[in-house]
This record gives C-alpha cells, structure tokens and sequence, in this order.
C-alpha cells in the first residue's frame, strides 16, 4: 500500500467511525413533562463580574415553572457579591451565599458545589458555571431526556462561543475529543467507568442519587471532577447520560489567551490521569494522523487532509460552531501537542497549576 493509500484510508476510516459514534450522542429536544419537580440550579462563583448580568438574565428568562437558584460568592475580590445582590433584588427564587473559607485537601469549585448541596432544596440539582448560558426551555427538555434514558446524571459539552485565538484553537477540540476518542455507546448505555466523559458547565443530578454517592465531598481534591463525580455515579450503578446540549447550554469559557492557556493546563495533564505514556502517544498519534497529512499538500497529495477537515466540520456543525474554525484543525492539534507537554512537566516538576488565584498540585 502506498503512503497516499494509507493515508487517505485512515483518514476515511476517522471520518466514518465519527459520523457512526455521533448517532449515540443524544440531542436535547422540546419535551413534554406531567410533572414539574423543583429543580435547584446551583452555581459557584469567584471573581466573575463579567458573567453576573448575562447568567442571572439567562436564569431569569426560563420559562419552567418550579426552580429555585442558588448562588455562592466564593471569596470574589472583585465586583460579584455586588452585582449578584443588585440583579437579584426581588426575585425570590434567588439565594446568594457567601462561600466559606476553603480547608486543606478541597479543591475551590467543589466547595463551593458542596456548600450550595448543603442548602440545597431541589428535587434535581443543576451545578452551571457562570459562564453558561441557557435557552428558555433547557429544563424542560433535559428533564425529558433524563426520564427517556432513565438517567440519573444527565450532561454535555456545551456550545463554545471563541473569540480569542487561543479559545479558538482549544476550546472546539473539546467537542473533537468526545465524537472521536470516546466511544459513546459505551459511555452512554454501560456503567464502564473508563468510558465516562462530563463537562462541569452543566451538570444535572437526580437529588438522591448525588447524595447516595457523597456528592462532591467524594471527589473534594479533583481537579476534573466533574468526570470523577460522573464515574462515581457509575460505580453506584446509576446511568449517566451524555447529550449533545449544544442547541440550548452555550458556555464562554475564557475571556483571554492567558486564561485559555491557564485553564487547559490545569486540567490537561490531570484529565488524562497523569500519564506520560498517553501523553506521548497522543502527541505521535496527532503527529502521524493529524499533522503529517497537511504537509502532503505541498506534494499535490490531497484526500487525507480533505477527509480530516470533513471530520472536524462535520463535528463543529453538529456542536453549533463556526465553520471556519475547522480550518484550524492541525494548528489546533499541534498547539494541543505543546500544551500536553507543558502541563505534564508541571505536574512532574511538582510545580503548582493556578487558577483564579489558588493554586494547586
């Protein structure tokens, strides 16, 4: 077989395993309900003025009819507690707490998510990011798909709106990571903890389940846990179910370069469970498959890079993102590739990832 051969097949064969592994992905749809649980809409907070406005309005404008919102200050040094205590004056389906101090051993966020399931009333727990965003009817439609599935976590990556260069090559490659390495059928109708995939934006817990398993006190020293809380549902027997929420949940993950750079540093190295060996794997899987096949342009060689970018545009149209930033795929891959290498010299130099001003191993 020849090297163009080989290369345009493997690069079909990518192409239609992820056109075949999208068709277990379920979609959030309209939904009718006979009945309307409280839902508790949970969300942490610490230095996020720029979020306050958009997330409360988004909260406010849904139309399901039995919620209550919970929101944690979360040792803000800028503007949060302000702005929250402003947009939410009187609506009284708001409650705004101030976080406490974060004892050893507990990572900031999951405090805060089990502080605000201490207080908690909701029937269902919904932990958003205040970076999300949701469609009027989120709740309905994920209560829904939660009763089809006969789920007791229901979760998805969210659309991801980018504007600066670094969101535009990192972000996307969240939605690349789940339509082409996760096997979906595993994850979605098995209790297999090694196929578990889960995005802290939103997060929808069936209340007795979430507390069967100890809630985010079970996995307080994660740095991903919101795919370790997903396995732990598992473990407990519980299904968890991952949809493709991208129609109704948008989420603006980070306002920077520096904060893009930050965030994926943090939680790639941890996310791959700390492991050299995958590391340098995916960095000569990506190499071979990813990158080599866009050098061969500059020998006429054509089909391999066709069928890659038909991949990535046929995942980015599903997930509601810009088209042209499909083109950016091997830039994407590569830069994935460096930042793979640098948070796992990090981790290995016992240096300490920071995020919003904690730091942690």
């Amino acid at each position: 077989m020849s090297l163009t051969s080989f290369f345009t097949l493997t690069s079909l064969l990518f192409f239609v395993w992820t056109l075949i592994n999208a068709r277990f992905l379920p979609r959030l749809r309209n939904g009718s309900l006979s009945r309307t649980p409280l839902v508790s809409i949970l969300v942490p907070m610490r230095n996020e003025e720029q979020n306050v406005r958009e997330l409360l309005l988004s909260i406010q404008s849904l139309s399901y009819p039995n919620f209550e919102c919970v929101i944690i200050n979360d040792k803000s040094t800028d503007q949060t507690w302000e702005l929250l205590q402003q947009y939410t004056q009187g609506d009284n389906r708001f409650r705004i707490l101030q976080g406490r101090t974060l004892p050893d051993r507990w990572v900031g966020k999951v405090h805060a998510c089990h502080q605000l399931s201490e207080v908690a009333k909701g029937d269902y727990f919904l932990f958003l990011d205040a970076d999300a965003r949701l469609a009027p009817d989120t709740l309905e439609a994920s209560l829904s798909l939660m009763k089809q599935h006969k789920a007791k976590l229901l979760t998805g990556f969210p659309a991801f709106p980018v504007e600066t260069l670094l969101s535009k090559l990192l972000v996307p490659l969240q939605h690349f990571i789940i339509y082409f390495h996760l096997p979906i059928a595993l994850a979605n109708y098995t209790l297999r903890r090694d196929t578990t995939a889960a995005h802290g934006a939103f997060m929808l817990f069936e209340r007795n389940a979430y507390l069967h398993i100890g809630g985010h006190r079970a996995v307080q020293s994660s740095l991903v846990e919101d795919v370790h809380i997903a396995r732990k549902m598992k473990e407990a027997g519980f299904r968890v179910t991952l949809a493709n929420i991208t129609s109704y949940v948008s989420c603006f993950m980070y306002d920077s370069n520096q904060a893009t750079w930050a965030g994926f540093t943090k939680n790639i190295f941890v996310g791959l469970g700390r492991s050299v060996p995958l590391v340098l794997f995916l960095s000569f899987f990506y190499t071979i498959f990813y990158i080599f096949p866009f050098a061969l342009l500059g020998k006429g060689i054509y089909m391999p890079a066709l069928f890659l970018l038909l991949q990535r545009l046929y995942i980015d149209r599903n997930t509601k993102q810009k088209a042209y930033v499909s083109l950016l795929q091997p830039f994407a891959l590569l830069t994935l590739i460096i930042l793979m290498f640098y948070s796992m010299s990090l981790s290995l130099r016992k240096k300490r990832y920071e995020w919003k001003g904690r730091t942690y191993l």
